[in-house]
């Protein structure tokens, strides 16, 4: 995936809050399986995270909701529902609804940009030559008729009557530019007086209709009206990803979410999923459950967010997917998928190779609980960042409250972040309460980029020799130099901070091990150390797990690409689960892979050595199989490959789950 940097997307949007439909909590329990693999093994990359203190320079607004920005020059543009707006938490409320303007730099708000609407606006756009385009459910602007859609003078708030884009049949729910077309969803049927059902295309420049788009989505689900409910791009401008409360795209079945082509004569994909199909909830209460899309990775993937309530596994409810763009067919699947335990995800945006989520949820990497912390469940507010190559919660965590900060009056908790923006100097928030971060950000604020940091993948050492490290004894390791398919006459070194060590695996200049420690809540936990010069320095206890997972259990494990895969007592499969280095933080849900020929449940001690999985066992025998996890659903590993590199000695016998791979 190659990194896109994003630098402010005036071309994007808003996002429509979900106040159209009933977010609320369902109690359920769920059950779990084993989940299938992925063919898709994606890589962790480079990312920056903007910084979790909001800027304390934002004006404020009350009722109602933000639900959209752009940005022309240093000007910022919000969109929603709100009906007044103040400059700082001690100013008089002045009458603004649905639209403003302020300074990004100083947060001053525009004396001059004054439009007059009479409905909310539920997206904004920069649009070409320095106009903004509008899309919401207003009937009238400065008094004159301009129904769902417009332009405007961003100076003064005029309208622009050149402009001629508008949505006569319905409201519009978002907007997207990519060049100089102008994609419009939304509740519609007509576009410019021409039928289209959801979906249409403008010239941004005039606002004409292009003739050439024909995608209409058809069937509202449980008998509602149809409409499409957020829309994206890709950034090559050749396929576009739609969701919504429909049923039919151009008359193929497509519940829910469908991606169109656009690089010729627009035209429906083949491809579409069955995981929107099943009721997540009673469908009075949950009408669709796609609430927000966005492209990733140079338009390679796609994510999006959920409500529904119940329902896992049977439909993706109440949480952020990944799809691969590439896909084709019926009946596709996820690549990963991160559960809340039954809380509303409203509004996604990916930046900079980090994926941000707000809603009303509680609680990420929660699959197993409803409206509840299950084992595993990482406490998120409201508002998170996961990682785009395993969806696990990045060390990134403000929160969606106020604190002891909020004026009276404010709201401490609502039940929709509608949108999540990036701007030039930052990621833009809007949401339905007042507090961020534990400051007072009444309906909208920003993240900004400086303050923020830059999380480097890690993974082990890549090298095809190097040697292999094996506990012969309390702080003592035999150090054993390896080339890959032989070993060297092994010494003995002393490293006194290792001492109870179980499994144990190498990332980077760290490592991981299980530990036997009385009065945890397990009866183990994972310790790390920085390993430097072939030092073991002092451990510290890894966060995120230890209240909740047992790995005592572990009899071999090494960490690649995110994944932490391990073998465990009792078990004769390889597992895997999501590890997610920046918080330490494990993936709630097994894994089992599919492999052949090799007996696991002998298996003691692992590392992953250029590609192939080297292992002890119970015999003392050291072998080395290749590992291919990409391979799935065909077997990751066959053991018709294996090779014996080394048999059991009475001094050295690799029987141990105490086993790494390092070069020094």
């Amino acid at each position: 995936m190659p990194r896109i940097p994003v630098p402010w997307r005036s071309v994007r949007r808003h996002r429509l809050g979900a106040g159209a439909v009933a977010l609320v909590t369902v109690a359920a329990v769920l059950t779990v399986p084993v989940a299938a693999a992925a063919a898709v093994v994606p890589a962790p990359e480079p990312a920056t995270l903007v910084t979790a203190n909001p800027a304390d320079h934002t004006p404020h607004a009350r009722d109602g909701e933000a639900r959209a920005f752009a940005q022309i020059g240093n000007a910022v543009y919000v969109g929603g529902s709100f009906t007044q707006i103040r400059q700082t938490a001690t100013s008089a409320w002045v009458a603004r609804s649905y639209l403003f303007a302020y300074d990004r730099i100083t947060g001053t708000i525009s004396p001059a940009f004054l439009p007059v609407l009479d409905g909310a606006v539920n997206s904004l756009v920069a649009g070409p030559g320095g106009i903004l385009i509008v899309g919401g459910a207003f009937k009238n602007v400065n008094g004159v008729a301009r129904r769902n859609l417009m332009a405007l003078d961003p100076a003064t708030g005029m309208i622009v009557d050149s402009w001629v884009g508008r949505s006569d049949g319905g409201t519009v729910r978002d907007l997207v530019l990519h060049g100089n077309r102008l994609y419009v969803a939304g509740a519609f049927n007509w576009l410019n007086g021409t039928a289209h059902s959801g979906l249409g295309r403008l010239d941004a420049t005039t606002g004409a209709i292009d003739p050439t788009f024909n995608i209409n989505t058809s069937v509202g689900r449980h008998g509602t009206s149809m409409y499409a409910w957020t829309i994206d791009v890709s950034p090559d401008g050749g396929t576009l990803v739609v969701g919504g409360n429909f049923l039919y795209v151009n008359d193929l079945p497509r519940n829910q979410l469908a991606l169109v082509d656009l690089t010729g004569t627009a035209s429906v994909i083949d491809w579409s999923t069955e995981k929107f199909v099943p009721p997540c909830a009673a469908p009075a209460t949950f009408v669709h459950y796609v609430q927000d899309v966005r492209f990733g990775g140079g338009g390679d993937w796609f994510v999006v967010g959920t409500n529904g309530g119940a329902g896992w596994p049977a439909a993706y409810c109440d949480a952020l997917v990944r799809f691969e763009t590439a896909a084709r067919g019926a009946n596709q699947l996820a690549t990963w998928v991160n559960f809340t335990g039954n809380d509303t995800i409203t509004s996604v945006e990916v930046a900079d190779n980090v994926i941000y989520l707000g809603g009303h949820f509680r609680w990420l990497n929660n699959p197993n609980a409803s409206d509840s912390a299950g084992p595993g469940a990482i406490d998120r507010l409201g508002i998170g960042a996961v990682s785009p190559a395993t969806g696990m919660p990045v060390n990134w965590n403000p929160r969606r409250s106020g604190g002891s900060a909020l004026p009276a009056g404010s709201t401490s908790w609502g039940s929709s972040v509608p949108v999540l923006w990036r701007g030039s100097d930052g990621l833009y928030f809007g949401h339905n309460s007042d507090g961020m971060g534990n400051e007072y950000h009444g309906r909208l604020g920003v993240f900004p980029l400086i303050g923020g940091r830059t999380i480097t993948p890690r993974n082990p050492p890549t090298a095809s020799s190097g040697h292999l490290y094996l506990s012969v004894g309390s702080g003592q390791l035999a150090k054993v130099p390896f080339t890959g398919s032989a070993l060297g006459t092994a010494t003995t070194v002393s490293q006194p901070n290792y001492t109870g060590a179980g499994a144990t695996w190498r990332v980077d200049d760290r490592i991981y091990w299980s530990r036997l420690v009385a009065g945890t809540p397990t009866g183990s936990r994972i310790d790390i150390s920085l390993f430097n010069g072939g030092t073991i320095g002092v451990p510290w206890e890894a966060s995120g797990y230890n209240d909740w997972y047992n790995p005592a259990l572990l009899t071999g494990a090494f960490f690649l690409d995110g994944r932490l895969y391990y073998t465990r007592s009792g078990a004769n499969n390889l597992y895997y689960r999501y590890f997610e280095i920046d918080g330490n933080y494990l993936g709630a849900t097994e894994f089992a892979l599919p492999t052949t020929g090799v007996t696991w449940s002998a298996v003691r001690g692992m590392a992953w050595v250029n590609g192939r999985i080297v292992h002890g066992a119970t015999d003392g025998s050291l072998r080395a199989v290749p590992f291919d996890p990409s391979a799935a659903p065909a077997p990751v590993v066959n053991g018709a490959g294996a090779t014996v590199i080394a048999t059991g000695t009475p001094g050295l016998t690799w029987s141990s789950p105490s086993m790494y791979f390092s070069v020094q």
